[in-house]
């Protein structure tokens, strides 16, 4: 017996279900793989958007293609018979992270987000030892279920197969369901653009970084105070480009500088087109393809799906560094929450640019 991880978004596996829960499917890039499966094999079902294990399926005979329509986006046309072992509804599934310390795709990472590339396609052959780890904890959230809270948006993630590869285009009913949520909540104090870059800026200089702000920015001001009377607020960049380069560093809304090293770039996309900086970001990776800063896009919780789909679109992920694999989004919320409790704690002074891996989110789309 071996185990499969098997990606779902929250609506397929809905249509999955609907059509009998008793045949799961691939693309058909995946043919080859899907056959190596066996009867008696077990497929953990992880959801997409929430990534969260919540489900496992029993393989119940042996691997065939038909394009039988059963999910409204895509084919599947790589299936296998199956019948359904374990079923939790997302509050109740269980969060991949709380597995970090069991499994191998966490540990010795290169990078924080190394485990993310584990869900990128479906199905993915798992480690016995690791499978152990996922199907007692399924197990054990059947047994004593837990309620976890979660952003019930990212079940609505619509994913679609281009030539250029895997792009998520929300619907017009998604765009009125986020105006809708954000119009009921409006009684909450507004975050602006200008708070959000004066905190990563002083949140840099409390770090004893430099900083930078936006060359047309250094005038504006935040609750009285002008962002050019910072102290650590550097008025040269270092010059380790060439002109061009310079003159779009140069407009990046946030740089954490140490020496002549930037080791952090931010842009803010405060509005609704979420567009001027994934293209400034997309001009300094195409002009220094080798270039090895750590990217963020900055943006309100309910801004994360446009986020996703912009930055996904085939033209920023067909740079030959791709923007979706080098560039990380940062809530807003996790952001404001992590500064406040380092101010409660007091421990501010001490939190060094590595944070922001526990905050920030990989931009890429799965592969279902």
């Amino acid at each position: 017996m071996r185990y499969w991880t098997d990606l779902f978004t929250y609506k397929t596996w809905q249509e999955f279900v609907h059509a009998g829960g008793r045949v799961s499917g691939f693309r058909e890039r995946r043919w080859s793989t899907v056959q190596q499966m066996k009867p008696g094999d077990i497929l953990l079902c992880y959801m997409t958007g929430i990534s969260r294990f919540f489900a496992m399926l029993e393989v119940t005979g042996d691997p065939f293609w038909d394009e039988t329509p059963i999910w409204k986006d895509a084919a599947f046309p790589a299936r296998v018979p199956v019948r359904i072992v374990v079923s939790l509804k997302p509050e109740h599934a269980v969060p991949v992270t709380t597995l970090a310390a069991d499994l191998s795709y966490f540990k010795n990472a290169p990078s924080p987000y190394t485990w993310t590339g584990h869900f990128r396609g479906s199905p993915t052959l798992e480690k016995a030892q690791d499978a152990q780890f996922i199907v007692a904890a399924l197990n054990a959230a059947t047994a004593n279920p837990i309620t976890r809270d979660f952003d019930r948006r990212k079940l609505n993630r619509r994913v679609y197969e281009t030539k250029s590869g895997t792009v998520s285009i929300p619907s017009d009913e998604d765009e009125e369901t986020t105006f809708e949520a954000v119009s009921v909540n409006s009684f909450v104090p507004e975050i602006t653009h200008e708070e959000i870059q004066w905190l990563l800026l002083t949140l840099g200089q409390e770090m004893r970084l430099d900083v930078w702000v936006a060359k047309n920015d250094r005038s504006k001001t935040f609750n009285g105070q002008r962002f050019d009377s910072l102290k650590k607020l550097r008025s040269t960049l270092p010059i380790q480009f060439d002109q061009a380069t310079n003159r779009t560093i140069e407009l990046i809304d946030v740089l954490w500088l140490q020496g002549n090293t930037i080791v952090a770039a931010f842009e803010i996309e405060h509005t609704t087109t979420v567009y001027s900086g994934l293209l400034r970001m997309a001009d300094l990776i195409t002009m220094q393809p080798n270039i090895n800063i750590p990217l963020y896009i900055v943006a309100p919780d309910e801004r994360e799906e446009k986020v996703r789909t912009e930055i996904n679109r085939p033209v920023f992920k067909a740079l030959k560094q791709s923007l979706p694999k080098v560039c990380r989004f940062i809530p807003y919320s996790a952001l404001t929450e992590k500064v406040e409790q380092a101010q409660q704690g007091g421990f501010l002074q001490y939190l060094r640019p590595e944070f922001l891996n526990e905050l920030a989110q990989s931009a890429e789309l799965e592969d279902l």
